[in-house]
């Protein structure tokens, strides 16, 4: 697959900096999964428009955020009305927001390659029909099963809290 590239790059920044370059939020998502302590937020909006934030475990594949949440709670309740969302996160030096949709996976070869990334990153993720089960998860995932969720994003927005310093949004297709 070939890396998704930014068809609209805006400098956001009132000081004189350059825009910044896509690669460098990209190279902190790749470096993600390995990276434990990144933390990732998931805004979403229930059926009356309240607004809900998560704490939520992510990984990078393939120019994709996966995530995974149990059906019962309420961000995937809020994802199965409304998939438009939004992930936060705080990389090396950068201060990134990703605006896009999740949409529940549900195809095995997806799933299975997922999981194998999962337990790479030290979760033992197992399929199990269409959905993840493992001995363990966090607090807010709700029970097992818990589904995965493919974030595609097309706006991205970054502000640099170390050198060089900026603050740039890119557009994707």
């Amino acid at each position: 697959m070939t890396e998704r590239a930014p068809v609209e790059t805006t400098n956001l920044d009132r000081y004189g900096h350059s825009p910044l370059e896509w690669s460098r939020a990209r190279d902190g998502l790749a470096a993600s999964p390995t990276r434990l302590d990144i933390p990732f937020f998931l805004g979403t909006a229930g059926r009356d428009g309240r607004p809900h934030a998560a704490g939520i475990g992510a990984l990078w594949h393939e120019d994709y955020i996966y995530i995974v949440s149990g059906p019962g709670t309420r961000k995937s309740r809020n994802l199965a009305d409304n998939p438009a969302c939004t992930i936060s996160t705080r990389l090396e030096g950068l201060d990134l927001i990703l605006e896009g949709e999740a949409e529940r996976i549900v195809d095995a070869p997806t799933l299975e390659k997922v999981a194998g990334l999962y337990r790479a990153s030290g979760w033992p993720a197992e399929v199990e029909r269409d959905a993840f089960t493992a001995p363990y998860s966090a607090p807010s995932a709700g029970p097992p099963p818990w589904y995965l969720y493919r974030f595609t994003f097309h706006t991205a927005t970054g502000v640099a809290t170390a050198e060089p310093h900026g603050a740039t949004r890119w557009r994707f297709v």
